[in-house]
């Protein structure tokens, strides 16, 4: 069972699928760009301009760059700063917008974007935009203000819940029909406790895939026992974890 958002989906279920896996769409939550971005058009024009961007996921880059398009301006347009990129996914997004990232740190994970920058030197007034969706964490902007950068945070697009009736879902997951399910961010997770219900969510009659140390903290709280933790968080790095799971405990099983 695959709870990525629809349109990011693709690329996790042909790769299960091409190693034989039976995909269950079950998406929980969508991406929605906020209405008003003229703060984001504000600070990507300010002068002077910020020393770094940072960007988070391949969302914030879309939504960034589409809107960058929409007012006339190209990725190149946000001038002299250097960008970092909190793993490979989103610099690989980058790169397709033309971007090249001046910084991907080891961990994908917000606080070791903090430490990596913080390597490249002293970051004590430093200007630092971060755009993001609406509800993330706040790791990343405290960890460098708290080491005297300046930084602004901008929501660019929330994350909203899918809507729709997950009973069926829910009873295929009771009857022991679902080999695993992937999260790949905290919200999937909560999405999935919605979309199923607690029962079903917490019934441990599968294996819960989790992308990280983050998703697999919200998975936890909300009662969610994690049986697959990839070593890289990414969706390869997920995959492989899978493969590791099932190739030991698991043989023949196909759905996830």
């Amino acid at each position: 069972m695959v709870t990525r958002a629809r349109a990011q989906a693709n690329e996790l279920a042909r790769a299960l699928e091409a190693l034989g896996a039976e995909i269950v769409p079950a998406p929980t939550i969508r991406i929605v760009p906020l209405a008003d971005l003229a703060p984001l058009r504000a600070a990507v024009t300010r002068e002077p301009p910020y020393d770094w961007i940072v960007f988070t996921s391949q969302n914030t880059v879309q939504v960034v760059c589409d809107a960058l398009a929409g007012w006339g301006l190209a990725p190149r347009d946000l001038g002299p700063a250097a960008v970092a990129a909190i793993g490979p996914a989103t610099a690989r997004a980058l790169a397709r917008r033309g971007v090249a990232p001046d910084l991907v740190p080891d961990r994908y994970v917000a606080e070791a974007v903090v430490l990596a920058l913080a390597a490249r030197g002293d970051v004590r007034g430093k200007r630092i935009l971060v755009p993001r969706a609406r509800d993330a964490r706040d790791a990343l902007p405290r960890g460098l203000e708290a080491r005297g950068a300046k930084v602004d945070v901008i929501p660019v697009y929330e994350t909203v819940r899918e809507t729709g009736d997950g009973r069926e879902l829910a009873a295929t997951l009771l009857a022991g029909k679902i080999d695993a399910v992937t999260f790949t961010a905290s919200s999937t997770v909560a999405g999935f406790v919605d979309l199923v219900g607690r029962e079903a969510a917490t019934s441990g009659r599968f294996a819960a895939a989790v992308i990280g140390p983050v998703t697999a903290e919200a998975a936890r709280a909300l009662g969610i026992d994690v049986t697959v933790e990839a070593k890289q968080y990414t969706i390869e790095g997920l995959i492989q974890a899978l493969l590791r799971h099932f190739g030991e405990e698991g043989r023949g099983k196909k759905e996830v």
